[in-house]
């Protein structure tokens, strides 16, 4: 054995062999699967970017209306910004 550490070429046993393998095939699964998640958060922040366009939108059509208020998501209630009700009694 220790004259396999002298030699210039050799062969590893099949047992060796395919034991890299399947390490190397865990690792080639594990980079798959992350560029797949990675494509899909690159998707997901695209479609984040313009749902967040849509909620500016609706916040802007909704202040154009009703002016800076506060409402609650839950109950569709609505409330005037205090520095608005403060500005207006100035």
């Amino acid at each position: 054995m220790s004259n396999i550490k002298n030699r210039l070429r050799g062969k590893i046993t099949k047992a060796e062999l395919e034991k890299i393998q399947q390490q190397q095939n865990k690792v080639n699964s594990i980079l798959m699967e992350l560029g797949y998640l990675e494509s899909k958060k690159h998707a997901l922040l695209h479609e984040l970017a313009d749902a967040n366009v849509v909620v500016e939108n609706t916040k802007k059509e909704l202040q154009d209306k009703y002016g800076h208020i506060n409402i609650d998501l839950s109950t569709g209630d609505w409330k005037r910004n205090e520095e608005d009700v403060s500005n207006k009694e100035n």
